[in-house]
C-alpha cells in the first residue's frame, strides 16, 4: 500500500498538496470500505468531499460526511470497527477515537507514522487526520442518487443529489456558528453549475437549527442570497479555504459583487 500511496505524488508537488492528496486517496478507502460491507444501505455521502469525489470540486477537504436514511440495522459502533479492521487489512496503522454528540455520530481517524513513512513530514510521531460524521436526524426532504466513484477503485455509492446538498449548503453558508470558507467555496460552485437548491430541504435545515422556517422559495431566493451574503467577511472565508484549493488564483472569487453577479444569473 505505501508503494500505491507514493504513485500519487510527482517530485514537484508541494508538502500541502501531497498531504491534500493523501488524505483524499485514504477518503476514497474508507468510502470503499464502507460500500463492501453494505453501509450505503443506510447512509448517503454527503458534504464538500462529495463534490470533490463525485462531481469534481476543485477543493479539497478533510472530512466525510453522511446523512442518515434508514435507520434500520444501523450501529455506528459496529461501522468504526469494520472500518478499522478492514483498513488495517489493507497494510495501513490506523487509530481511531469515536464521540457521539446528540444527534450526530463522528469519528476521528488517525494514521500514526504515515507521512514520516512518506516523507511527508519529517516528523515520526506526526498524524495525519480524517473526521468521519454521521448526522443521525437529517433535515426531511433529501433527494437520493447512485454515482460510480473511479479513482484509484471503482464502485457506487449512494449520496444526496445536487439540489439536496445545495440546500443543505445555503443552511451552512448562513446559520453555522463561524464563517467556513469551503462552505462559501462551494456556494460559488453551485452558483456556477446553475444549481437551483431543494427548497424543501432548505426550509427544514433552517428550522432545525433556527426553529423557525423562513419561507424561502423560488420567488424570494435571490434575496434571501443576496441579504445574507451581505454579512458575510469574504476575507475571512478566503483566508479559511485557501490551503484546501487546487488554485490559489481562485480566492479571486470570493468577491462580493462576483457572487452578486452569479446569483443574478441563476435566479432572475
Amino acid at each position: 500500500m505505501i508503494e500505491v500511496l507514493k504513485e500519487q505524488f510527482t517530485e514537484s508537488m508541494s508538502r500541502e498538496d501531497k498531504e491534500n492528496r493523501l488524505r483524499e486517496f485514504l477518503q476514497i478507502l474508507v468510502l470503499k470500505v464502507l460500500r463492501d460491507k453494505g453501509w450505503f444501505e443506510n447512509l448517503a455521502f454527503v458534504g464538500g468531499t462529495a463534490l470533490r469525489i463525485l462531481f469534481n470540486a476543485r477543493r479539497f477537504s478533510e472530512d466525510l460526511d453522511f446523512s442518515l436514511t434508514n435507520p434500520a440495522g444501523y450501529d455506528f459502533e459496529k461501522l468504526c470497527g469494520e472500518l478499522h479492521r478492514e483498513i488495517e487489512l489493507h497494510g495501513l496503522k490506523m487509530e481511531k477515537t469515536l464521540k457521539k454528540v446528540k444527534t450526530v455520530n463522528n469519528v476521528m481517524l488517525k494514521f500514526p507514522g504515515l507521512l514520516n513513512e512518506l516523507g511527508i513530514s519529517p516528523l515520526p510521531g506526526q498524524k495525519l487526520s480524517i473526521k468521519l460524521e454521521v448526522d443521525t436526524n437529517p433535515p426531511r426532504g433529501g433527494k437520493i442518487e447512485n454515482s460510480l466513484v473511479n479513482k484509484t477503485y471503482m464502485f457506487y455509492v449512494k449520496h444526496f443529489g445536487l439540489s439536496s446538498m445545495f440546500a443543505a449548503k445555503i443552511s451552512a453558508c448562513f446559520y453555522r456558528e463561524y464563517t467556513k470558507g469551503r462552505d462559501f467555496y462551494d456556494l460559488i460552485w453551485y452558483l456556477a453549475r446553475k444549481v437551483e437548491p431543494d427548497y424543501e430541504l432548505l426550509n427544514n435545515a433552517i428550522r432545525q437549527t433556527q426553529g423557525k422556517a423562513p419561507g424561502v422559495n423560488a420567488k424570494n431566493i435571490k434575496e434571501f442570497l443576496l441579504n445574507n451574503l451581505k454579512k458575510t467577511d469574504l476575507k475571512k472565508a478566503a483566508e479559511d479555504v485557501e490551503r484546501f484549493l487546487d488554485d490559489k488564483s481562485e480566492l479571486k472569487l470570493f468577491n462580493y459583487e462576483l457572487i452578486k453577479d452569479s446569483i443574478d444569473s441563476v435566479f432572475r
